[in-house]
């Protein structure tokens, strides 16, 4: 993780998260919403590892947190976890195979709509499993594996995936 990285990631969440809370909140197709900031974060995360997946998901949900006046802490807890988890099944699956962007959307936000659902059950919301499961989850599911293959490739152009240093070797006699 470099200071470029970094940077790029900040400026990139800030504008991802301001998008999300301003226009994509408003799409709503069966009771279900797409998640710009959730496939960016897993899409940076598989390409540049656990650690800038994990501060990049503190930082975007602290953003979303406070630009919607939700409960401050709350995205940041999940985001966190889901972009330390992206960067560590990145770093576990071939760079070569397509289909791990679209595993990880897929798995990610299965884990933040019930994780989010358990949470606020936790604070004392009420909050009725049947509409999470049936109707939000599965029309949320399908919008974000749609945007997982695009985001993916424009985070490839932002944060090209490090070149590992080829070592010549010496044949010493």
């Amino acid at each position: 993780m470099t200071a470029a990285d970094l940077a790029k990631a900040a400026g990139l969440f800030l504008f991802a998260a301001l998008l999300q809370v301003t226009l994509v909140t408003s799409v709503n197709v069966a009771s279900g919403h797409p998640d710009l900031v959730l496939v960016l974060l897993v899409s940076i995360a598989l390409l540049r590892g656990p650690i800038l997946g994990a501060v990049s998901g503190f930082w975007a949900g602290l953003v979303l947190d406070v630009a919607a006046l939700q409960t401050l802490g709350l995205s940041s807890l999940l985001l966190t976890f889901i972009g330390y988890w992206a960067g560590r099944f990145g770093e576990a699956t071939s760079r070569r195979s397509p289909h791990p962007p679209l595993v990880a959307v897929a798995l990610a936000t299965v884990v933040v709509i019930v994780g989010a659902a358990v949470l606020h059950f936790m604070l004392g919301d009420t909050v009725p499993l049947s509409h999470v499961l049936g109707p939000v989850l599965l029309p949320s599911l399908a919008l974000n594996s749609l945007l997982a293959y695009p985001l993916y490739r424009l985070s490839g152009r932002l944060f090209q995936a490090p070149v590992p240093e080829r070592r010549e070797a010496v044949l010493l006699v």
